[in-house]
């Protein structure tokens, strides 16, 4: 058992660790959200410069998409080199993906634009468009790491982890006593 757990808890770390990349990945891919502002009186009102965009919801999904991709990665690699499984590594997979994914949410909100708008629209000006902090407004997304590493580890599991010992041998044939 106390191996077991030891290599839960490296899984947990390598996994988690994955978050990393997709917070790069994340920032480098998600749609750019453009900001104006405007002084009206004597303060700053900052505004979707295209209010019918898609790009907040693509900031969602590009971050749900590539959080799936990295839950089933993960859950190959955890099922290549582990076969055996285990709740441990299971719970391993969960928790490393969760912690994974908050990273990256971390990670990508840090290397993107300033979280301070009003301050980002007076630097760039009145009327001019600049990009709006990333941020992740679907916080289910969250979870689509993890939820796709177990579906996927239990799949690979089921298909081609090792079989249970059978309980009871094969039944003999019947043959009739009058034969």
């Amino acid at each position: 058992m106390k191996a077991e757990i030891r290599e839960a808890a490296v899984t947990t770390v390598a996994v988690a660790l994955g978050g990393v990349l997709l917070g790069v990945l994340w920032w480098w891919l998600a749609p750019r959200v453009p900001y104006v502002g405007n002084v009206i009186g004597d303060s700053w009102v900052v505004y979707l410069k295209d209010s019918e965009g898609e790009q907040v919801i693509g900031v969602d999904g590009t971050f749900s998409l590539l959080a799936l991709g990295f839950g089933a990665v993960s859950a190959l690699v955890v099922f290549l080199v582990r076969r055996r499984g285990g709740v441990p590594l299971v719970v391993a997979l969960a928790v490393g993906g969760l912690l994974g994914s908050l990273l990256a949410w971390w990670l990508g909100v840090w290397l993107g634009p300033a979280q301070d708008v009003i301050a980002q629209a007076r630097s760039v000006g009145e009327g001019v468009t600049f990009d709006a902090p990333l941020k992740l407004s679907a916080k289910g997304a969250l979870l689509a790491w993890p939820f796709a590493a177990l579906v996927l580890h239990l799949g690979l599991t089921g298909l081609f982890g090792p079989r249970d010992p059978e309980q009871f041998p094969p039944a003999e044939p019947y043959v009739s006593p009058g034969a």
